[in-house]
C-alpha cells in the first residue's frame, strides 16, 4: 500500500471510528433525554421508533446503496430462527430503554459492561463451551465491579436495575443464540441482512405490545409533537441514529481487527460514562467510580485472556 493510500485508508478508519463513537454514544444519551422530559415515558414505543427506521434504512442501504449483497432466506426453519432472535433482542433493548427511564446512563453503562460474563455463561449453558480458568478468573472483577458501583449509586433503583440487568442478559443471550441457530454455513447471515430482516418482525411484536402496555401511546405523543416542535426532531434524529449505530458496528467491525474492536469498545463505554455526567449532572461517589473502573479493567483482561487462550 502507497504512502498516499495508508493515509487515505487511516483517514477514513478514524472517521469511521468517530461516527460509531458518535451514533453510539448520541443514541443512548438521546434516549435517556426524551425518556426523562417531555413526560415521554414510552420505552416500548420509542423502541419500535428504532426498528422502524432500522427497517427503512436497511431495506435502502441494501436493495438501493448495495452496501452488502442482499442474502435470502432459504427456509422456513431459518425464518423462524430470525423470529426468535429479533424477539430476544426486542427483550433487551425494551429493557434497556426502560432502565434508563430510572437509572442514570453512567449507571446503565457500569452495569452494561458486564455483557461478557452473561456471554460466558450463556455459552456454557447452551453449548458447554468452556474457557481457560484464567479467562474464567477475570469475570470475578467484572461482576464485584458492577456490586461495589451499585453500593455506591446514588440514584440506585430497583426496578431499573433488574431491567438493566435483564437487557444486558438477554444481549448477551442473542449472540450465543444467534450462533447455535445461524451455525449453518448456508443460513448465516451477516449483520446488516439479519437487520433487513430481524426490525420487520420486531415492529409486530412492539405494536401491540406498545397498544397493550402504554394505553394512548399515539394521541399522547401526536399532542406531545405539537406542544413540543423539538420533540418530533429528537425522534427521527434518535431513531436514525439508533440505525446508524448497527451501520458503524458493521463497518468498524469489517475494517478493523477484532482486537481492535473488543479495545474501542471498552473505551466507548467509558467515554458515555464520563459525557453523560458532564450533560445530565447526576451524582457519582468515589465507590460508584471505583466500581465501574474495576468492571471495566475485568472486560479488558478477560477479552485479552479469551484472545490468548482461543
Amino acid at each position: 500500500m502507497s504512502s498516499s493510500a495508508s493515509k487515505k485508508h487511516a483517514v477514513f478508519i478514524t472517521c469511521l471510528i468517530i461516527l460509531w463513537y458518535s451514533t453510539n454514544i448520541g443514541v443512548l444519551l438521546l434516549n435517556k433525554f426524551l425518556l426523562s422530559n417531555y413526560g415521554f415515558a414510552f420505552p416500548i414505543f420509542l423502541t419500535m421508533c428504532h426498528m422502524s427506521a432500522c427497517a427503512v434504512l436497511s431495506y435502502i442501504s441494501i436493495m438501493f446503496l448495495k452496501i452488502v449483497p442482499i442474502q435470502r432466506i432459504k427456509s422456513r426453519s431459518q425464518f423462524l430462527r430470525i423470529a426468535t432472535l429479533s424477539m430476544v433482542f426486542c427483550g433487551s433493548v425494551v429493557g434497556g430503554n426502560i432502565s434508563l427511564k430510572y437509572l442514570p446512563v453512567s449507571f446503565n453503562q457500569a452495569v452494561g459492561a458486564t455483557t461478557p460474563f452473561f456471554t460466558a455463561l450463556f455459552a456454557y449453558l447452551m453449548t458447554r463451551k468452556r474457557e481457560a480458568w484464567a479467562t474464567y478468573t477475570c469475570l470475578v472483577p467484572v461482576v464485584a465491579g458492577v456490586v461495589i458501583a451499585s453500593g455506591g449509586e446514588p440514584s440506585f433503583h430497583l426496578y431499573g436495575f433488574i431491567m438493566c440487568i435483564g437487557a444486558t442478559a438477554a444481549r448477551a443471550f442473542k449472540s450465543v443464540l444467534q450462533g447455535v441457530l445461524l451455525s449453518n454455513e448456508g443460513e448465516k447471515l451477516n449483520s446488516m441482512n439479519l437487520m433487513l430482516y430481524m426490525a420487520p418482525i420486531a415492529i409486530l411484536v412492539l405494536l401491540p405490545a406498545a397498544i397493550v402496555m402504554e394505553p394512548n401511546v399515539f394521541d399522547f405523543v401526536v399532542s406531545l409533537g405539537l406542544e413540543h416542535k423539538f420533540m418530533w426532531v429528537l425522534l427521527l434524529v434518535n431513531s436514525t441514529m439508533a440505525y446508524g449505530a448497527n451501520l458503524c458496528n458493521f463497518l468498524v467491525t469489517k475494517h478493523t481487527s477484532a482486537l481492535t474492536l473488543q479495545v474501542l469498545g471498552n473505551a466507548k463505554g467509558a467515554v458515555a460514562v464520563v459525557i453523560s455526567i458532564l450533560i445530565f449532572r447526576n451524582p457519582v461517589t468515589f465507590i460508584g467510580i471505583a466500581g465501574y473502573t474495576m468492571t471495566v479493567m475485568g472486560v479488558a483482561a478477560y477479552g485479552e485472556s479469551k484472545r490468548r487462550y482461543s
